[in-house]
């Protein structure tokens, strides 16, 4: 598990905390705690579900959920960890934090999202990877921001706020090439295509043609896609956050899902695009 510290500045009206990583990352979170006006602090009358796709980030999972305010802000949160077989403890360090926490034994990131998604019992919906790079106490003003702007769906955009280390030479320029080439054909507004952080009302499902169909790495981009072409441009947003360097081991293949997403990018605008498994769980 990472192992953070925390340290609170006196006489300020924000606290900043460091979090120290055993793998020698730094993250500054600038966590307000005074002064915060009657709106913000108002609790939003809604139910927010965190799903997190997992597969062995026992490292890095406790501070995952710790990350995201629990603090009232909504009027119920909780967490749905889809797990694709961990040979570690993420199952019961998530358990250990109230979270429920489903086995889905069909492989893929998309195929864990394809599940979470029907699931998941929130209003709202937010991702995240269970790593530390994404930063859940941005989660509160995300989630009202789509509900007091009546938005239907955010995507998060990382190249804008990466911090130092977040993403290596071959992975940046990886996502240069894939958010590239989507701009090009697509033309669809949104600066980061692989971004997996994202918020929105689960009622946008109903309408399945936004339900994304890939099991693999290329669902981040088919949501992208799928939300801003189907929802409208006017009702879904694309806010830059923080991204940090991740916590624990990747199990990302690099040149295998980077081009798998460089290949569906096309297909897809050939209207190829099939779907294997099912929506939901078994």
């Amino acid at each position: 598990m990472a192992m953070c510290m925390v340290f609170d500045i006196p006489g300020s009206a924000t606290a900043f905390q460091e979090r120290v990583h055993r793998a020698g990352v730094r993250i500054v979170q600038n966590v307000l705690t005074g002064g915060r006006s009657d709106r913000m602090s108002e609790t939003l009358p809604v139910h927010v579900t965190v799903v997190i796709p997992t597969r062995n980030e026992e490292e890095a999972i406790v501070d995952t959920i710790r990350s995201v305010p629990n603090d009232g802000w909504c009027e119920k949160i909780d967490f749905l960890i889809v797990d694709g077989n961990s040979t570690d403890r993420t199952r019961e360090l998530a358990e250990g934090e109230g979270a429920t926490v489903y086995v889905e034994p069909r492989k893929g990131y998309g195929r864990a999202y394809k599940t979470g998604f029907a699931m998941a019992p929130g209003d709202v919906i937010v991702t995240m990877d269970a790593d530390c790079t994404y930063p859940g106490e941005e989660v509160p003003d995300l989630v009202r921001k789509l509900l007091e702007e009546d938005l239907e769906w955010i995507t998060c955009d990382r190249l804008r706020r990466a911090e130092e280390g977040a993403m290596p030479g071959l992975h940046g320029f990886g996502n240069w090439v894939l958010s590239t080439t989507a701009t090009v054909l697509y033309w669809y507004g949104v600066h980061d295509s692989q971004s997996g952080m994202w918020v929105f009302r689960k009622s946008i499902f109903e309408d399945e043609r936004v339900r994304p169909k890939h099991d693999g790495m290329p669902l981040s981009q088919e949501f992208k896609i799928r939300a801003r072409r189907y929802l409208g441009k006017k009702k879904t947003a694309e806010v830059s956050v923080p991204y940090r360097p991740r916590v624990g081991e990747a199990e990302i293949n690099t040149w295998g899902d980077g081009l798998l997403n460089l290949r569906f990018l096309f297909t897809h605008r050939l209207g190829l695009t099939r779907q294997v498994t099912p929506w939901g769980p078994e």
